[in-house]
């Protein structure tokens, strides 16, 4: 059976990625839906200049915007995007050779991330496989903000596709610490429910089992400098969420 896709992209003030994003796509895209939360750049214009569907949407936490966003798509599958996501010319084609002829309810597409223009397979960031493409009736997004993924139901056939998800979400170091600081308040904002002592072992053994785990099992080291300094960061910003948890919890406690 041949279904149309809708790609959706979720975007807010992107106006340097989003062109590269859509063009990316358009070779396998019947629709191209960005759903913006009120940019205050270019990038309503640029995103509308290469023929996609701009829709404005206010933010109340990456779940909720990207559930909006799928329910408002025009067609039943949709591969879902972050604004400074691209195709890999490999993804592209094996979406190509799928001729729409889509016979699993979810694909799941390995992400090469990069830093500083150079894409990392170490460090815990390769393969960072995500669930993607999917049947939207058939699943939605969950986790805790910032960390979302997509769930489908119970019993969905899940395929893989070969290439790559190009994430060029860190161009310098300083965009990389920016994005630490604030996945680290938006996570301790969710973990101030928990229960101090659960959060305090979580803070003081969580954080150096990352930096273990990603610099010398998942072989950061190699990278030399640039692999330490994103362990020691991925690693950092577990500590951090932890500690403002509990900085937020005994501040509501004294209050």
């Amino acid at each position: 059976m041949t279904h149309k896709l809708s790609v959706v992209i979720i975007a807010y003030n992107e106006e340097e990625n989003i062109g590269r994003c859509i063009d990316s796509v358009k070779e396998i895209a019947d629709e191209v839906l960005v759903v913006d939360s009120f940019s205050t750049d270019n990038t309503v214009a640029v995103a509308t200049k290469k023929g996609a569907r701009v829709v404005q949407h206010k933010f109340e936490g990456h779940i909720q915007q990207k559930n909006w966003a799928k329910e408002n798509a025009a067609h039943e599958y949709v591969l879902s995007l972050d604004a400074d996501e691209a195709l890999s010319n490999d993804l592209k084609q094996s979406l190509l050779s799928l001729h729409k002829n889509l016979d699993a309810d979810g694909y799941t597409i390995n992400r090469l991330n990069f830093f500083c223009g150079k894409p990392i397979k170490t460090c815990g960031w390769y393969p960072d496989t995500k669930l993607r493409l999917w049947n939207r009736t058939k699943g939605e997004w969950k986790g805790i903000n910032p960390h979302d993924k997509f769930e489908l139901e119970k019993r969905c056939s899940i395929k893989h596709l070969k290439g790559d998800l190009l994430h060029y979400t860190y161009p310098t170091r300083e965009s990389f610490l920016q994005q630490r600081e604030k996945f680290a308040d938006i996570s301790a904002q969710h973990l101030k429910v928990e229960r101090a002592v659960f959060l305090f072992f979580k803070m003081m053994f969580s954080a150096p089992f990352k930096f273990i785990r990603n610099y010398i099992f998942k072989l950061g080291f190699t990278e030399g400098a640039t692999g330490l300094f994103i362990c020691y960061h991925q690693s950092r910003e577990v500590f951090l969420k932890y500690f403002r948890a509990l900085k937020l919890k005994y501040l509501r406690v004294r209050l």
